[in-house]
């Protein structure tokens, strides 16, 4: 496997894990029993989980379409998308 299909994978795992991280956010969100403050925090993890989605698909369209990739950033990218649809699922749980 070479290094643009690499971070190809590692691009589309990112976006897949961040577009989950933001539905598991927006379904806590509209929770009714929520206090207030804890539904505006739950908006916020949702608002910035689709905005790093939205950024990890921009750069997967970069990558296929001009061949264009840093594969360093591709894996810290997956990493932190997978990290954070992990915390979202375990805080989604206590809330």
């Amino acid at each position: 496997m070479n290094d643009y299909t690499l971070a190809v994978l590692a691009l589309l795992l990112a976006l897949l894990a961040q577009s989950l991280a933001a539905g598991l956010a927006t379904e806590v969100f509209l929770r009714k029993e929520l206090k207030p403050a804890a539904r505006r925090s739950w908006l916020a993890f949702a608002i910035g989980s689709l905005l790093f989605a939205l950024l990890h698909g921009y750069a997967l369209e970069l990558a296929l379409r001009t061949g264009l990739y840093d594969l360093r950033q591709a894996v810290w990218g997956c990493l932190a998308g997978l990290l954070i649809a992990y915390a979202v699922s375990q805080l989604r749980r206590e809330a």
